[in-house]
């Protein structure tokens, strides 16, 4: 059996590793892979990204299934266009995938169908958009409205931070992609004005709390929960400095209590499943809700992914016990009300290895050194880095995970930081602190 995984980063490391496990598999092609899935036992990579060159490459090589990774290609409709020529492949649909690639769209979305989430506006008049954050003040959370690959989120804590903020996002030259089906509604008023090929600015009211990633498998009807995780966005120790892809991430996440948990099926989850389908666009795929959870246990979306959330995908992969591969399986065919996945009972951490520069304007082509072997308990999942005269070497922002389990969170962050320290990169770095919130309230 040979199957496909769409996408370079880590993510798509870890998913082909995990599909990896299941003996009927023969081989997991990675289309374009980076330098750790072509150095991974039953991994190959596929130089291709067109969907047109990715569509033949299945048709040709008879692949049994395809995963798609990252949200860009789900955007432009891959998995449309392999469901047309009858290919089975596990992700949303192009009108589905608008819950990330929209946040308009989302947040119109959640407000028809009750979903709790923070106030917002949308705008695409620069002067409309500064006019309401001078208005409403600070801090407050500005939001490109197509995709940004992470980073087009600004949580402005002062005023002039906000309007900085407005004016680089109206300045782009990537406009956002359109939000059908306006509707009334707090913001969707401003939304429905908003014409094909603008730029929109989605202004949100900041939400005190402590955020966790909620991901599920779906498939249209039926939501499976993964375990909970939280990553950690800013590239600084503490939570400082801008919002990058994400940093570092640790499975399970404290802060997702067993009634948190149910709150969000019950007020989260299934209203977006029975929602979507109302609305002729069943979601089938990977559902990752960012939470804001406030010190009641109140949970609030901050915003959907159509995907499985890059760095969160390491260590929960790490963690997942159950053959992934029929997991998919039973997505694709409707019945994940049929199965449950097993958890290792440890916790998992990953510690990302930046280039220099990054988020603004990363370095490549650094050499990477002492990349350790991988373990049971213990592996380096790539993401920029590539192959060059037969070393590895930096070809991204976000270069490495290293990722490690533990029978608690702090054995499993010593762990990971023991298993980074020989690697080596020009200008890399690394945050000292991460899976700090969960060590704060569980040693």
């Amino acid at each position: 059996m040979k199957l496909l995984v769409i996408g370079s980063g880590g993510r798509e490391h870890a998913l082909a590793w995990r599909l990896t496990q299941n003996p009927k598999v023969q081989c997991v092609y990675v289309a374009p892979g980076n330098a750790g899935t072509a150095r991974e036992d039953g991994l190959v990579n596929v130089n291709i990204t067109a969907i047109p060159e990715l569509l033949k490459f299945a048709q040709d090589e008879k692949i049994h299934l395809t995963v798609v990774g990252p949200e860009a290609p789900l955007a432009a409709g891959v998995v449309d266009a392999f469901q047309a020529a009858g290919l089975r492949i596990f992700g949303p649909s192009q009108r589905a995938a608008q819950l990330e690639s929209s946040k308009d769209f989302a947040k119109q979305f959640m407000v028809r169908h009750k979903i709790p989430t923070a106030k917002y506006a949308t705008f695409t008049s620069a002067a409309e958009a500064r006019a309401y954050v001078e208005r409403e003040g600070a801090p407050i959370v500005i939001k490109a409205d197509g995709l940004a690959a992470g980073k087009g989120v600004v949580v402005a804590m002062t005023l002039g931070d906000a309007l900085e903020a407005i004016d680089k996002m109206f300045a782009t030259d990537s406009p956002s992609p359109p939000a059908p089906l306006p509707q009334e509604g707090e913001g969707g008023r401003r939304a429905a004005q908003a014409g094909r090929g603008e730029v929109r600015v989605v202004i949100e009211e900041f939400m005190e709390g402590e955020e966790a990633s909620f991901i599920c498998m779906c498939d249209g009807v039926h939501a499976l929960p993964f375990a909970s995780s939280q990553d950690h966005k800013r590239i600084f120790d503490g939570d400082q400095g801008p919002n990058t892809g994400g940093m570092g991430a640790y499975s399970p996440a404290p802060v997702v209590t067993p009634e948190v948990h149910a709150r969000t099926m019950r007020e989260v989850i299934m209203p977006t499943l029975r929602g979507m389908a109302a609305e002729g666009a069943p979601f089938t795929g990977f559902l990752y809700a960012g939470l804001m959870i406030d010190e009641n246990g109140k949970p609030r979306v901050v915003e959907f992914n159509a995907r499985m959330g890059d760095p969160e995908t390491q260590p929960i992969m790490m963690r997942l016990k159950s053959d992934f591969l029929t997991l998919i399986e039973h997505a694709i065919d409707g019945k994940l009300n049929q199965i449950e996945a097993e958890w290792d009972r440890r916790a998992a951490l990953g510690v990302v290895m930046a280039a220099a520069n990054y988020p603004e304007a990363p370095t490549k082509g650094d050499e990477i050194t002492g990349l350790p072997k991988p373990a049971d308990d213990a592996r380096v999942f790539h993401a920029g880095s590539a192959d060059k005269d037969g070393k590895v070497v930096t070809s991204g922002g976000r270069v490495l995970c290293v990722t490690a389990l533990g029978d608690t969170v702090k054995i499993a962050q010593q762990r990971a930081y023991q298993l980074l320290e020989p690697i080596r990169f020009n200008g890399m770095q690394y945050r000292r602190d991460i899976g700090y919130r969960a060590i704060g309230r569980r040693p």
